[in-house]
């Protein structure tokens, strides 16, 4: 059988990433999807704390499964000063080094961006935290969920008058990685002229900052406080959620004027559309109470996917609110390849596609989150060129 080649974009880039739990760990799972080798170090005893988080099967997470997907996994106790030396060692045959630990522990372990610029001066350096590397919250703990409170974000998702809603997911920490791994390429592609590497500094909060569109200049320029509107967006009419016949919700996104038109013929109400009242979407946002009733006395009349096959006939932006088991069994998530099978035990995974989608160096899953230090011999041997009988003697001594 005749190996592809590796045409991805990052193919020939080394990763070292030290980082835990989410923010740090998908920076590297996305510079690995598209080719990067990513070597990931965990404490020898414990690993990655999300090895043991929710789901867990045979020892180990599923979604470990996914997170640590194309990783080198090797363990190297960071506290002690053997191990130190030996990141130290690794990261100069690095080009990205990704760390996610409190500000200032790296400078403590002798492992900040002066410390290891001096042997590797290309060195791109990405460092993610609850607030950033410099201003007087810098040091302060700061997980995702109090970094989104702090960004902005929880502020305006919710229904007025209640407490803010939290996603079921940690949308603070992948945004983080998000832009970590924007900021390694910025950096990487910034590196081809100047020949230096720099530092990639993250703060979770500012992820969620990155997200509030208008919200800045309206309060600025107008003095307006964006609230939480519930299932609804403030400013723009109609585009919200909706209850259907059938006890089932859908999203409609009405709102262009041309679209709001073609909305209220498929509701047979065509003189909402010629109404000259709601013709533009300030006028809607006006009348918003009584366009949103009309909209929502429609669908209680029809099932869910009637209401939507007469919406798609008309070209109306609308569709259903799907669960991880509607995903599965939805023919777009099919056709576009968003699951991905690996083997586990030979037993079969489907873990998610990365986004994006390249279409001459798309990336790819090569194999499942490994089993902790599974590369540690590999990684030692090759790169920093031990022994076996120095790296029996890193065992025994609990430093891998």
């Amino acid at each position: 059988m005749i190996e592809k080649p590796d045409i991805r974009p990052l193919k020939g880039m080394r990763v070292i990433e030290v980082g835990q739990l989410l923010a740090g760990p998908f920076t590297g799972t996305i510079l690995g999807y598209f080719g990067a080798e990513v070597i990931k170090i965990e404490p020898p005893e414990t690993g990655d704390p999300i090895r043991g988080w929710r789901e867990v099967k045979d020892g180990t997470s599923l979604w470990w499964r996914s997170l640590a997907r194309n990783k080198k996994c090797i363990t190297i106790d960071l506290k002690s000063k053997n191990g130190q030396e030996l990141l130290q060692d690794l990261v100069q045959t690095a080009d990205v080094f990704v760390e996610n630990f409190k500000p200032g522990t790296m400078e403590k372990w002798g492992l900040g961006p002066d410390d290891v610029k001096k042997k590797n001066p290309g060195l791109i350096y990405a460092r993610i935290s609850g607030y950033g590397q410099t201003g007087p919250y810098a040091k302060k703990a700061g997980f995702a969920s109090v970094c989104e409170a702090f960004g902005g974000f929880r502020y305006v998702n919710g229904f007025p008058g209640g407490a803010p809603v939290r996603p079921n997911i940690s949308i603070g920490d992948t945004l983080a990685g998000i832009h970590a791994a924007l900021g390694v390429l910025l950096a990487y592609i910034g590196r081809q002229s100047s020949g230096e590497g720099q530092v990639v500094d993250v703060a979770i909060f500012e992820g969620l900052f990155n997200l509030l569109e208008g919200v800045i200049p309206e309060y600025d320029g107008a003095g307006i406080i964006r609230e939480p509107s519930g299932t609804a967006i403030t400013g723009i009419v109609p585009t919200g959620t909706y209850r259907c016949k059938d006890d089932r919700l859908i999203v409609i996104g009405a709102n262009t004027n041309s679209m709001f038109k073609r909305l209220t013929n498929a509701m047979d109400k065509p003189e909402l559309g010629a109404d000259p009242r709601l013709s533009e979407n300030t006028g809607r946002v006006e009348h918003q109470k009584e366009i949103e009733e009309a909209i929502e006395a429609w669908t209680l009349t029809l099932d869910s996917t009637e209401a939507l096959l007469k919406l798609d006939e008309v070209s109306v932006a609308a569709g259903p609110i799907l669960n991880v088991k509607d995903m599965f069994e939805n023919e777009q998530y099919q056709a576009r390849e968003l699951f991905q099978e690996v083997t586990i035990d030979g037993k079969p995974l489907s873990i998610p596609a990365i986004i994006p989608r390249l279409s001459k160096t798309p990336g790819e899953t090569d194999f499942p989150g490994p089993d902790l230090g599974q590369h540690n011999e590999e990684v030692l041997k090759n790169i920093l060129g031990l022994s076996d009988q120095e790296i029996n003697t890193l065992k025994k001594n609990g430093i891998i």
